[in-house]
């Protein structure tokens, strides 16, 4: 599967207010350098909320670029409008996206139908590969497992989801509605290992930003049988992907990434900057683990 392993959700840095180009691309270079098997620009850890359209487009294109066919591009190009997820799946698909990310419509709370139909009318107007995004506790609405199982065996495009409700019951649901050529990928760090125990196939990660070679050494000890080290390698990062949210997602990684001197740790409102006790918490954690 083209979309298996360890695939990085980028943040996206920000400098004097614009879209930091140099560090973005330093930021990319170094995830490929450090084995992760693909790259997420614009999902929420990019900050694509705040983005303008031209950013938007500006962000996904430069990860194209950069990353060059060695990994695949997953580009992020959701909206709970389905006519304005059209028109940036559409471009993802110009510029040379592999796949897209589509997250649930947000705040306007679909049915499940309507959930079916914003898939199906978006795979009917742009024919690429569809990861569905599932992360009720951002939304609102919960992409149920029979609902994905439909969308599955009816829109061809559909290929995967992230998962995020940190939920495994809902993880083996999906994998029974769908069996193993839905490609299912954790949507929370600290449900990896257990994913990938019932038959998931790797994870859209937020830790991976600052600790990519752990987190591609954990996908791939646990794809070559060897589960001591996987489990091993689970509870190194058990500390991270606690601290990593312990304010908004993605405050804490991309502070993180400003001590490691890699990027600013400059915000859009209304995202701030990580609060004085949660940064010596982030502080001591990376210290503990060797990143700064």
């Amino acid at each position: 599967m083209i979309f298996s392993g360890t695939f990085t959700a980028l943040v996206t840095p920000f400098k004097n207010g614009k879209v930091d180009e140099e560090s973005y691309r330093n930021h990319i270079e170094w995830q490929i350098s450090e084995g992760v098997n693909g790259l997420v620009p614009c999902g929420t850890t990019g900050e694509s909320a705040t983005l303008s359209h031209d950013e938007h487009e500006q962000v996904i294109k430069i990860c194209i670029e950069q990353a060059k066919k060695r990994v695949p591009v997953l580009a992020g190009a959701g909206s709970n409008n389905t006519k304005e997820a059209v028109s940036l799946v559409r471009f993802a698909k110009e510029v040379g996206a592999d796949g897209v990310l589509l997250i649930t419509p947000y705040y306007n709370k679909p049915t499940q139908e309507g959930l079916f139909q914003h898939y199906k009318y978006i795979a009917s107007e742009v024919s690429i590969p569809i990861i569905a995004y599932n992360v009720p506790g951002r939304t609102g609405v919960n992409l149920l497992p029979s609902t994905l199982g439909r969308m599955f065996r009816e829109i061809p495009e559909i290929c995967g989801v992230k998962e995020a409700t940190g939920n495994l019951q809902q993880v083996a649901d999906i994998i029974e509605e769908c069996g193993d050529k839905l490609c299912v990928l954790s949507g929370d760090d600290f449900t990896v290992l257990p994913t990938l125990a019932v038959g998931g196939h790797g994870v859209i990660s937020v830790v991976s930003n600052i600790a990519p070679k752990l987190m591609s050494s954990l996908c791939v000890a646990y794809k070559n049988g060897d589960l001591k080290t996987a489990q091993k390698i689970h509870y190194q990062l058990n500390a991270l992907n606690r601290v990593l949210f312990v304010e908004t997602n993605p405050i804490p990684v991309k502070t993180g990434l400003h001590l490691m001197g890699r990027m600013t740790d400059e915000f859009r409102l209304p995202l701030v900057s990580l609060q004085p006790e949660s940064l010596t918490k982030l502080k001591n954690v990376m210290q503990k683990s060797g990143l700064i």
